[in-house]
């Protein structure tokens, strides 16, 4: 019941996969570079962009495309496969998305801020997980924090962090100027999504992937590069 109540009271906004982490395909690519992305991926659907990912031209279903696994014809044209993409705004209300994912049979949504560009994706699997609750592993904690203490002086963080709050929390100078969030941030950086237990080096700051599925990041590490402790969090709330 309580998962039911919050997806009343819970925007797209809070629960999308950011623009940053999104896995796209270009319309494009020929027959072996689309399998090559797909596969990697994992997902079942994709969005499909001409050039930048403001210009979704359709949605991929993964199945549509197999029966041309092995079609090297030339002209193969992934646009005549796509399935038309729908829109949505930040602000929509998760229980109002779950009724028109139902209703119209649909999985996957693009998300749109308020001057119409593409601010990230959401499927109904992700709002589906709002009312069943993520399923806990050993880095899972119930406190709503965005930065957990863990051992030493090392920090979890949610990757979902803004870079702001990050900043700051660790009075550190990340730049947010390739991604909003923490995690894009580390994404952008390895140029892919990565799987749990990879790291990298930002600024002062080693970071390491506690937990991600093939859709984003989740849980981030955080510790500064030579073992000192990251600077004395500020006492105010964030």
């Amino acid at each position: 019941m309580e998962g039911v109540m919050k997806v009343s009271e819970t925007q797209v906004r809070d629960v999308m996969i950011p623009r940053a982490q999104m896995v796209v395909l270009e319309h494009d690519w020929n027959l072996e570079r689309l399998i090559a992305e797909i596969v990697e991926s994992g997902h079942s659907r994709l969005p499909v962009i001409d050039e930048s990912k403001d210009n979704v031209i359709g949605i991929l279903i993964v199945k549509d495309l197999l029966s041309h696994a092995f079609d090297r014809r030339e002209d193969f044209d992934l646009r005549a496969l796509l399935r038309p993409a729908k829109y949505i705004p930040e602000s929509k209300r998760l229980n109002i998305l779950l009724k028109e994912f139902r209703g119209n049979r649909l999985h996957m949504a693009i998300v749109v801020d308020e001057y119409g560009g593409v601010a990230g994706l959401i499927t109904i699997e992700d709002v589906l997980e709002e009312i069943v609750g993520e399923i806990d592993d050993e880095h899972d904690t119930d406190d709503d924090s965005a930065f957990i203490r863990s051992q030493g002086d090392s920090f979890i963080v949610k990757a979902l962090t803004p870079v702001e709050d990050f900043n700051v929390y660790f009075q550190a100078t990340l730049s947010d100027e390739r991604a909003d969030t923490v995690g894009g941030l580390v994404m952008m950086e390895l140029g892919r999504l990565p799987k749990g237990g990879e790291t990298v080096d930002l600024d002062r700051f080693h970071f390491r992937v506690l937990r991600a599925d093939n859709r984003r990041i989740h849980l981030l590490e955080t510790s500064l590069h030579d073992g000192r402790e990251a600077a004395p969090p500020i006492t105010e709330n964030i």
